[in-house]
């Protein structure tokens, strides 16, 4: 390499700078100790953290938090400045599949900001028949929509879809919903400007981090820009005679698991709820394990409220948590991190009498989609 030669360095496709060496093999320093800021930080955390948490002993508590909880949250991911704006829905294509028909959406969320869409409609829907709509948000390493509306004919995806059952999309129209897998910001069909390719890790990349660079100085995020969007297609679902939106449900995998989480804490039109692989304690899964996707990461949020203070905002309303016991963003503790932000939650859900409303499906294995007790659960509690 010669001196003029400028290689750009990216890790975790953020730009470092250039690095020049005139040396083949250069040597460097060997360190230690480090002099880190993680043990500093957890003891911020012990001392400032859930100032907003769950802490209700009458209905009518819960009530208020709740108002008072949704609106600090609202500011603090952004959705209190989104703008709203004409949906201008439109349809790309109609494709007819085995069981079912595939429908490819576009609709407008912010002014100038657009989500495309499949809406999954089963083939035995009679006419004037409504059935209930679930929303199937992705995660990462899905390409978007792609992996949840089962896209096997690209092939690329056979595997990602076999190894996560990640077309949980096409589960849930052959059990007979009306299913909508949107793509979230910053993956499959709107992938920033640096991952937009068709190469296997361009593909398969999502733009959490980019994205929450440029949203962060303006006062949003990430999480917010997924709640936002998704309660932007509720407001489409809800025009689609074939959906009867009094009973929607909305069930995701990882990312899919953190935008159900939150849009079903936001707001109160989802009534059956399934977040699978995405219910831990903050501090071992998100501040201990740092190195986590950006899009979890929202300023002040670990001062406010664990996960387990979100999911009470859920309450009364019906939800299952999926686990696998092996799933490493459990954290360090395993299970217990996990239980003990269900507990927080099962305390709200006891004020109304219905701690039946909250399950725990606790399966073996990583971190995948299960299904087993999921599906089910979103057949009886949404009357089909």
């Amino acid at each position: 390499m010669s001196a003029t030669e400028q290689p750009v360095v990216l890790i975790n496709d953020t730009y470092l700078g250039s690095v020049v060496s005139t040396t083949a093999h250069p040597e460097t320093l060997h360190i230690d100790p480090y002099y880190t800021t993680l043990e500093y930080l957890q003891q911020r955390f012990d001392q400032l953290s859930r100032q907003m948490g769950f802490q209700a002993d009458t209905v009518a508590e819960f009530a208020d938090w709740k108002a008072r909880l949704r609106a600090e949250l609202a500011t603090i991911i952004g959705t209190a400045s989104m703008l709203p704006c004409d949906p201008s829905p439109r349809l790309l294509e109609r494709v007819e599949m085995d069981g079912y028909a595939r429908e490819k959406m576009l609709l407008q969320t912010e002014p100038g900001v657009w989500m495309p869409f499949y809406v999954l409609i089963p083939v035995d829907l009679r006419a004037g028949e409504r059935r209930p709509p679930v929303l199937a948000p992705h995660g990462h390493a899905s390409s978007g929509k792609f992996a949840t509306a089962g896209r096997t004919d690209i092939t690329a995806m056979i595997d990602i879809i076999n190894g996560c059952n990640y077309d949980y999309g096409v589960s849930l129209v052959k059990a007979g919903f009306v299913v909508f897998c949107p793509d979230a910001r910053g993956f499959g069909e709107r992938r920033e400007q640096a991952l937009q390719g068709d190469d296997f890790h361009q593909f398969f990349s999502g733009s959490c981090a980019v994205l929450n660079h440029m949203a962060l100085p303006l006062g949003q995020t990430v999480t917010g820009m997924w709640t936002w969007d998704l309660m932007r297609l509720i407001d489409y679902v809800e025009t689609r005679p074939e959906c009867d939106a009094s009973r929607l449900g909305c069930a995701g995998l990882s990312g899919g698991g953190l935008q159900t989480l939150w849009l079903s804490a936001m707001d109160d039109r989802v009534k059956c709820v399934v977040v699978s692989g995405y219910f831990y304690g903050y501090k071992e899964s998100l501040l201990i394990m740092h190195q986590n996707c950006s899009c979890n990461y929202v300023p002040h949020l670990y001062e406010k409220v664990d996960i387990g203070d979100v999911g009470a905002l859920i309450a009364p309303r019906p939800l299952l948590i999926e686990t696998g016991t092996r799933d490493p963003l459990n954290g360090e503790s395993g299970l217990a991190n996990v239980t003990s932000q269900l507990d927080i939650t099962r305390s709200a859900y006891a004020l109304y009498g219905a701690e039946a409303s909250l399950y725990h499906d606790i399966f073996e294995g990583e971190h995948r989609w299960n299904g087993v007790e999921a599906i089910p659960w979103l057949k009886k509690h949404l009357g089909m």
